[in-house]
């Protein structure tokens, strides 16, 4: 199969050697990018055959399948529904839009189209969040009662990526929506939402916070919290517990070794590891290769753009709970 890549920035650049070193049935053909240094440094470090910036020529390729779109939030959409047009599968980052308008207007152009869309919630293709889900599912666990996920970067991105960023709750904490929803297997209806500024005045200046904890309520009685703060001094904090009536499962930081050295005053393990292209590294691959293998089998989505709209409204509605200090429910927003 021949793909195409829209976008050559951070994410596009892992995208693009995903595909080219660990996907053997994809070959990669096309990286466009409004930089045009960006998408040529990119196709001859992996030896991609047509590069440009002008991503519609890329979908006026007969040979091309689908893309991987890995542009700015705003262009998402349109380009969604331009390679719906040309009758591309799609592979996008999340989120799809901070529109919900927008959002229903690409996913009406994939379901005219009949072709697959599969949003980037790389999270669920991790191997311990996916034994965590098996085993809620199974009832191994029990009857879930409570979910704890924490959310914590090693640092803050620039400012300037902080002001359209759209927001923690939309930027960051939408993995965490997502995989509340994955975990327990039941739709979030409420939210209760605080946040505050700990890490950079300048955050707050930009109109955003940079730590905030919401407290979920869901469908089936299981309440949640999820913590997020865009600094951890010790690296990535990334953990998961979801409590049940027959016992509790979840899952710790990655670190690079398992080593702990024990001396007489103290005893001294490894950091995690330092951030998101370390810890996910693998989930990366897998959520591309399920993308290919969908396409190939003609199945339905791993994860379609109807169950990525819901994190954005989750999302949504947290920032409107954080703003006007109460709890908002999910409907208020949908």
């Amino acid at each position: 199969m021949k793909f195409g890549l829209i976008g050559a920035g951070r994410i596009g650049r892992i995208h693009a050697q995903n595909l080219c070193r660990f996907l053997t049935d994809v070959h990669l053909k096309w990286v466009t990018d409004v930089f045009e240094a960006s998408a040529r440094d990119c196709a001859e470090e992996l030896s991609i055959p047509e590069w440009g910036t002008d991503y519609t020529k890329m979908l006026n390729d007969p040979e091309i399948q689908a893309v991987v779109v890995c542009s700015s939030t705003d262009t998402h959409t349109q380009i969604i529904r331009a390679a719906a047009d040309a009758g591309k599968h799609v592979f996008c980052e999340k989120p799809i839009d901070v529109d919900l308008s927008q959002i229903d207007q690409a996913l009406q152009s994939v379901q005219q189209a009949q072709t697959i869309l599969q949003i980037g919630f790389n999270r669920r293709f991790d191997v311990n969040f996916d034994r965590i889900h098996k085993a809620v599912a199974s009832g191994e666990i029990g009857t879930p009662h409570q979910i704890h996920i924490i959310s914590r970067d090693p640092g803050p991105p620039p400012i300037e990526y902080i002001r359209k960023s759209g927001g923690i709750f939309l930027d960051m904490m939408i993995h965490d929506f997502d995989m509340a929803r994955f975990l327990t297997g039941h739709e979030i209806i409420e939210v209760y939402a605080v946040g505050s500024v700990q890490v950079d005045p300048e955050i707050g200046k930009a109109g955003d916070f940079d730590t905030a904890t919401v407290l979920l309520k869901f469908d089936n009685g299981v309440t949640g919290v999820i913590e997020n703060c865009r600094k951890a001094v010790y690296g990535y904090d990334q953990r998961v517990e979801v409590f049940g009536s027959k016992g509790c499962i979840s899952a710790d930081n990655r670190v690079p070794d398992q080593v702990t050295v024990r001396g007489s005053r103290n005893i001294h393990t490894t950091l995690p590891l330092h951030f998101f292209i370390e810890r996910y590294q693998e989930s990366y691959i897998e959520e591309m290769r399920r993308f290919a293998e969908a396409i190939r089998l003609q199945l339905p989505s791993p994860v379609s753009g109807e169950e990525s709209r819901i994190p954005v409204v989750t999302a949504m509605a947290a920032q409107r709970s954080a703003m006007e200090n109460r709890p908002v429910k999910l409907n208020e927003i949908a």
